[in-house]
């Protein structure tokens, strides 16, 4: 919230947007009982909008995905599917999607459940979309080491702490990199005492909250630098569709594929995920769709949120 809003004027801003979307009052009457004009309440609705104390989202009805939904679970027999419509825009999409697991999670969440964080930007939105006065005493443990060249944004440190401030939960961080070169060194940090202890809470969780990659040469992993276009374009040749978490290296199949980046990353891996009782992979862009079904196809997944031409076009594929 901006910082230049005095008191007084957060309480105004909150008053008329409580009046106006709770109670259901008009404009004009707002304007009578608060002695201001009309076009003064309009205004200040809008203010109320830029300052982040009223959000608006449309919630369709969960009849318009349920069929699609019920024919992902009888397939791939997952627990859930949580299925957003169609935006051409990608970060709205990407929202959309990332709504329907915060709408999850803030039913889901009990005291003492323990969420292991993955990155990216479709995790990340997560926590954008979280709109709760509910609080709960949960714990967002990284799953994931860090990346400098990842932003905050993305981190998945950051991202269990936004969780944790819109819970009322706690966070803990992963002190280590999330890539080193050397897999001897990889294995000498995840011993680390430190980075053990993490990792094995993290191996605990109730749930994980995990992304899907492709494997493209405009993805994450690329523009991070963990790996090059080339080491990429050579996966792809050899049948690599996606990865789960930015570790798991997978062919369409759903079987583990052994690239030369593979490794190098410090974190939760496949056969930890599988111990995990509620993974939710998040995949919003429509260039995942074969990391998607590679990810079904693992029985690693037990809830998927994706939009609805990903989820059309999975299924067509599988077919």
């Amino acid at each position: 919230m901006n910082a230049v809003l005095g008191d007084p004027e957060i309480a105004l801003l909150t008053e008329i947007a409580s009046l106006y979307y709770v109670e259901g009052e008009t404009q004009e009457s707002i304007a009578k009982k608060l002695h201001i004009s009309r076009i003064k309440v309009g205004r200040l609705l809008k203010k109320a909008h830029a300052e982040g104390i009223v959000d608006v989202r449309v919630r369709h009805h969960p009849s318009v995905s349920a069929d699609l939904e019920s024919k992902l679970v009888r397939k791939f027999g997952i627990q859930r599917a949580l299925i957003a419509p169609n935006y051409a825009n990608a970060e709205r999409q990407r929202h959309a999607v990332a709504g329907l697991v915060a709408d999850y999670l803030t039913r889901r969440l009990e005291d003492n459940t323990v969420v292991a964080v993955g990155m990216g930007r479709n995790v990340g939105a997560v926590a954008d979309n979280v709109f709760t006065q509910v609080t709960r005493t949960a714990a967002f443990v990284s799953a994931i080491g860090g990346s400098l060249k990842a932003g905050e944004y993305m981190n998945p440190d950051h991202i269990c702490r936004r969780l944790a401030a819109k819970f009322g939960g706690e966070s803990e961080t992963l002190y280590a990199p999330a890539l080193v070169q050397d897999p001897a060194v990889r294995q000498a940090l995840q011993e680390n005492p430190t980075v053990k202890q993490t990792l094995d809470r993290a191996r605990r969780a109730d749930l994980a909250l995990v992304g899907v990659g492709d494997m493209s040469e405009d993805s994450n992993m690329v523009r991070m630098g963990w790996f090059s276009p080339q080491e990429i374009a050579e996966a792809r040749l050899a049948g690599t569709v996606g990865d789960i978490m930015g570790y798991d290296f997978i062919n369409i199949k759903g079987i583990e594929t052994q690239p030369v980046m593979r490794g190098r990353v410090i974190g939760l891996d496949i056969h930890d995920l599988r111990r995990i009782p509620d993974v939710i992979a998040i995949a919003s862009e429509n260039t995942k769709v074969s990391g998607i079904l590679g990810a079904l196809r693992t029985g690693v997944i037990d809830t998927l949120a994706t939009s609805t031409n990903n989820a059309l076009t999975v299924l067509e594929l599988a077919g």
